[in-house]
Protein backbone atom coordinates (compact mmCIF):
# COMPACT_ATOMS: atom_id res chain seq x y z
CA UNK A 1 0.00 0.00 0.00
CA UNK A 2 1.34 3.66 -0.71
CA UNK A 3 2.00 5.30 1.60
CA UNK A 4 3.08 9.13 2.72
CA UNK A 5 4.51 10.11 5.39
CA UNK A 6 3.68 7.48 7.51
CA UNK A 7 0.10 7.43 6.44
CA UNK A 8 -1.47 5.14 3.67
CA UNK A 9 -3.16 7.40 0.89
CA UNK A 10 -6.54 5.72 0.80
CA UNK A 11 -7.88 4.40 4.11
CA UNK A 12 -8.09 0.77 4.09
CA UNK A 13 -12.75 0.70 4.70
CA UNK A 14 -12.66 3.14 1.90
CA UNK A 15 -10.15 0.91 -0.30
CA UNK A 16 -12.57 -2.14 0.49
CA UNK A 17 -15.41 -0.29 -0.95
CA UNK A 18 -14.20 0.76 -3.92
CA UNK A 19 -13.41 -2.53 -5.00
CA UNK A 20 -16.47 -4.11 -3.93
CA UNK A 21 -18.77 -1.04 -5.77
CA UNK A 22 -16.54 -2.20 -8.87
CA UNK A 23 -17.05 -6.09 -8.45
CA UNK A 24 -20.97 -4.87 -8.15
CA UNK A 25 -20.57 -2.90 -11.66
CA UNK A 26 -18.51 -5.72 -13.46
CA UNK A 27 -20.97 -7.98 -12.31
CA UNK A 28 -24.15 -6.45 -13.42
CA UNK A 29 -22.43 -4.83 -16.78
CA UNK A 30 -22.04 -8.79 -17.57
CA UNK A 31 -25.20 -9.73 -16.60
CA UNK A 32 -27.07 -7.23 -18.63
CA UNK A 33 -25.40 -8.23 -21.87
CA UNK A 34 -28.46 -9.36 -23.10
CA UNK A 35 -29.13 -12.89 -23.98
CA UNK A 36 -28.87 -15.12 -27.08
CA UNK A 37 -32.84 -16.98 -26.57
CA UNK A 38 -34.93 -14.61 -26.96
CA UNK A 39 -37.99 -14.91 -29.86
CA UNK A 40 -37.37 -12.33 -32.98
CA UNK A 41 -41.07 -12.96 -34.22
CA UNK A 42 -41.70 -11.27 -37.62
CA UNK A 43 -42.98 -7.70 -37.84
CA UNK A 44 -47.20 -8.03 -38.80
CA UNK A 45 -48.34 -7.52 -42.27
CA UNK A 46 -48.48 -3.79 -43.38
CA UNK A 47 -51.70 -2.80 -43.47
CA UNK A 48 -53.79 -3.02 -46.71
CA UNK A 49 -55.44 0.43 -47.82
CA UNK A 50 -58.74 -0.61 -49.41
CA UNK A 51 -61.64 1.78 -50.21
CA UNK A 52 -65.37 1.82 -50.63
CA UNK A 53 -67.56 3.75 -52.28
CA UNK A 54 -71.44 4.67 -51.46
CA UNK A 55 -72.69 5.45 -54.75
CA UNK A 56 -76.89 6.12 -55.65
CA UNK A 57 -77.27 2.50 -56.83
CA UNK A 58 -74.44 0.49 -55.11
CA UNK A 59 -71.44 0.08 -52.87
CA UNK A 60 -68.44 -0.51 -54.28
CA UNK A 61 -65.44 -1.81 -52.37
CA UNK A 62 -61.66 -1.89 -54.15
CA UNK A 63 -60.18 -4.30 -54.36
CA UNK A 64 -62.66 -7.20 -53.92
CA UNK A 65 -60.30 -9.71 -52.94
CA UNK A 66 -57.43 -9.43 -50.35
CA UNK A 67 -55.79 -10.96 -47.41
CA UNK A 68 -56.47 -10.86 -43.90
CA UNK A 69 -54.70 -8.66 -41.47
CA UNK A 70 -54.99 -5.14 -40.46
CA UNK A 71 -57.18 -2.67 -42.88
CA UNK A 72 -57.45 0.93 -43.34
CA UNK A 73 -60.68 1.31 -45.03
CA UNK A 74 -61.39 4.84 -46.91
CA UNK A 75 -64.85 4.79 -47.11
CA UNK A 76 -66.52 8.19 -49.61
CA UNK A 77 -70.17 8.39 -49.54
CA UNK A 78 -70.92 10.24 -53.43
CA UNK A 79 -74.41 10.71 -52.50
CA UNK A 80 -77.25 13.68 -51.63
CA UNK A 81 -77.69 11.65 -48.40
CA UNK A 82 -75.84 10.46 -45.46
CA UNK A 83 -75.36 7.16 -44.61
CA UNK A 84 -73.05 4.92 -42.35
CA UNK A 85 -71.05 1.37 -44.35
CA UNK A 86 -72.03 -1.25 -41.96
CA UNK A 87 -69.63 -4.24 -43.00
CA UNK A 88 -71.28 -7.71 -42.16
CA UNK A 89 -69.20 -10.93 -42.37
CA UNK A 90 -66.87 -12.97 -39.88
CA UNK A 91 -65.92 -9.51 -38.39
CA UNK A 92 -68.64 -6.33 -37.98
CA UNK A 93 -68.31 -2.99 -38.30
CA UNK A 94 -69.74 0.08 -38.80
CA UNK A 95 -68.82 3.76 -39.27
CA UNK A 96 -70.46 7.15 -37.79
CA UNK A 97 -72.93 8.56 -40.32
CA UNK A 98 -70.97 10.17 -43.28
CA UNK A 99 -72.34 13.31 -44.73
CA UNK A 100 -73.03 13.40 -48.54
CA UNK A 101 -69.65 13.81 -50.29
CA UNK A 102 -67.74 13.14 -47.20
CA UNK A 103 -65.15 10.72 -45.97
CA UNK A 104 -64.18 8.91 -42.90
CA UNK A 105 -61.97 5.84 -42.45
CA UNK A 106 -62.13 2.60 -40.28
CA UNK A 107 -59.47 0.50 -38.81
CA UNK A 108 -60.45 -3.46 -38.92
CA UNK A 109 -58.14 -6.46 -38.01
CA UNK A 110 -60.17 -8.35 -40.76
CA UNK A 111 -60.31 -12.10 -40.83
CA UNK A 112 -60.59 -14.55 -43.17
CA UNK A 113 -64.17 -15.05 -44.95
CA UNK A 114 -67.03 -13.18 -47.36
CA UNK A 115 -67.82 -10.29 -46.33
CA UNK A 116 -70.65 -7.90 -47.19
CA UNK A 117 -70.54 -4.11 -47.49
CA UNK A 118 -74.00 -2.13 -47.19
CA UNK A 119 -75.52 1.37 -46.38
CA UNK A 120 -77.77 2.22 -43.67
CA UNK A 121 -80.37 5.14 -44.52
CA UNK A 122 -79.20 4.95 -47.90
CA UNK A 123 -81.16 2.42 -50.50
CA UNK A 124 -78.30 1.50 -52.22
CA UNK A 125 -77.34 -2.42 -53.22
CA UNK A 126 -74.20 -3.88 -51.43
CA UNK A 127 -71.11 -4.97 -52.36
CA UNK A 128 -69.40 -8.41 -51.57
CA UNK A 129 -65.68 -9.05 -51.06
CA UNK A 130 -63.34 -11.97 -50.00
CA UNK A 131 -61.04 -11.87 -47.33
CA UNK A 132 -58.19 -14.53 -48.04
CA UNK A 133 -55.06 -15.79 -46.15
CA UNK A 134 -53.55 -13.97 -43.80
CA UNK A 135 -50.70 -11.33 -45.77
CA UNK A 136 -47.12 -12.42 -45.55
CA UNK A 137 -44.94 -10.42 -42.87
CA UNK A 138 -43.71 -7.31 -43.60
CA UNK A 139 -40.55 -7.97 -41.68
CA UNK A 140 -38.04 -7.02 -44.64
CA UNK A 141 -40.10 -4.04 -46.02
CA UNK A 142 -37.52 -1.01 -46.07
CA UNK A 143 -39.01 2.46 -44.23
CA UNK A 144 -41.92 1.24 -42.16
CA UNK A 145 -42.51 2.43 -38.80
Amino acid sequence: MLRRSGRPLVPRRQAAAFAAAGLLLAALALGGCGRDDFENDPRPPVPAEISAKIGEQSVAVSPREFGAGLVNLTVANLTTEPGALVIRGPVNAETAEIPPAGATTLKLEMKTGAYEASVDGIAALPANFTVGAERPSGQNDLLLP
